[in-house]
């Protein structure tokens, strides 16, 4: 086993290792190859800081949290464009191609920041040495009465269990597929989105830079609302409907300015529901392991939408994308669904134990036993 202390900087480590490989590799083989351990190196960061922050604030404090993580994605998009148009402009710098300088330089600056990361990421509070002991109390008393974040709970492969046979992680994991295929076909495809619009490439490079800083605005200002009304489902649910005007706009229009509109809309949607969708299992499910398990799963089923996404915006259908965008549609539609369906099933549980219909799960529990989200005394966040 591992900490946060020493799990999170090493995978930007590795991660940005990889990335300045790509930068300087001779062929097809190689370059794939990175490209997977890139993939890997990737995987267990965000379901890792999602816990992470799970373990540090209240329930009703993390989902601004991660969201304020999540817009780093969206801002990253917005310096990223600028930062390649400024990039390609090597080419020929040290005999290479100006798109290897984008991932040298990327990758080294990630190396760097890793290694600044292993001083100040702590623990836990328990742990954290920045954290005076009268410090450290409050914020123990602050969690107890939110969360199971300060109980001694050791792992067991029956915890893991728990979370495989809930529903309801599942249906957390098919909230983020539902997000993950236009999220990330939009991140890979926007330059070549806008390009195929009528701009040149060093334009479309430029235009990248509006529709996200719109998502990351948007995402912090919706994670604030969501926060202000205590709800979740109703701010994905709208965010998505959004995004998915957007696309409508881009598969109706063919004129260069509306159709570019399309693709702020589409980012201003898809960024802050993807940082609620992601935050939901965090706050909701309870017992340490099981949510660990829960943000793990979420992840893994939702990055299976990447997957395929990857596959639809071929060169030959632009600039409309008929295939590309009709299906990242069709993908925040069923999101609006399985999310609507997630709400009621979380609504009509919360009344259920409201009524005492599962106060027989206590029968033979002590005062300082916990059941975890089975607990008839927890409340899902909606």
């Amino acid at each position: 086993m591992t900490s946060p202390k020493v799990w999170l900087p090493t995978l930007t480590l590795a991660w940005g290792v990889v990335a300045t490989l790509l930068g300087v590799t001779q062929n097809m083989a190689g370059f794939f190859a990175a490209r997977f351990v890139l993939g890997m190196t990737e995987s267990g960061l965000f379901p890792g800081v999602v816990f992470y922050l799970s373990m540090w604030y209240r329930r009703e404090e993390q989902h601004y949290r991660v969201s304020l993580f999540f817009s780093a994605a969206s801002l990253a998009g917005a310096f990223g464009g600028v930062l390649a148009w400024g990039i390609a402009h090597m080419n020929g710098v040290g005999g290479l191609h100006g798109w290897r300088w984008i991932f040298i330089l990327e990758g080294i600056f990630t190396v760097l920041v890793s290694l600044i990361s292993y001083r100040f990421i702590s623990n836990y509070p328990s742990t954290a040495k920045f954290l005076t002991e009268k410090e450290r109390a409050c914020v123990h008393a602050r969690l107890d009465a939110s969360n199971d974040a300060t109980r001694n709970e050791g792992f067991t492969w029956g915890n893991v269990l728990m979370a495989v046979r809930d529903p309801k992680v599942w249906l957390y994991g098919l909230g983020f597929h539902t997000m993950s295929l236009p999220l990330y076909t939009l991140s890979l495809f926007l330059p070549t989105i806008i390009k195929e619009l009528g701009f040149t490439a060093a334009q479309a490079q430029l235009l990248t830079v509006p529709p996200y800083a719109v998502a990351t605005a948007l995402t912090l200002t919706v994670a604030l609302l969501s926060e202000r009304f205590k709800l979740r489902a109703p701010f994905i649910m709208g965010s998505a409907g959004l995004s998915a005007i957007g696309y409508i706009v881009l598969l109706t229009q063919t004129k260069p300015g509306v159709a570019y509109f399309g693709t702020i809309l589409a980012a201003g949607g898809i960024y802050p529901a993807t940082a609620i969708v992601l935050s939901w299992p965090a706050n909701n499910v309870s017992g340490q392991t099981k949510r660990a398990t829960a943000n793990a799963m979420q992840i893994s089923i939702g990055n299976l939408g990447a997957v395929l996404g990857t596959q639809l915006y071929r060169a030959t259908d632009g600039p409309r994308y008929f295939l590309g965008h009709g299906f990242a549609l069709g993908y925040l539609c069923a999101n609006i669904l399985v999310v609507g369906a997630l709400w009621a099933i979380l609504r009509a549980e919360n009344r259920k134990r409201d009524n005492g219909e599962r106060d027989a799960r206590l029968v033979g529990v002590g005062v300082d036993e916990w059941l975890g989200d089975e607990d008839p005394r927890w409340r899902f966040q909606t």
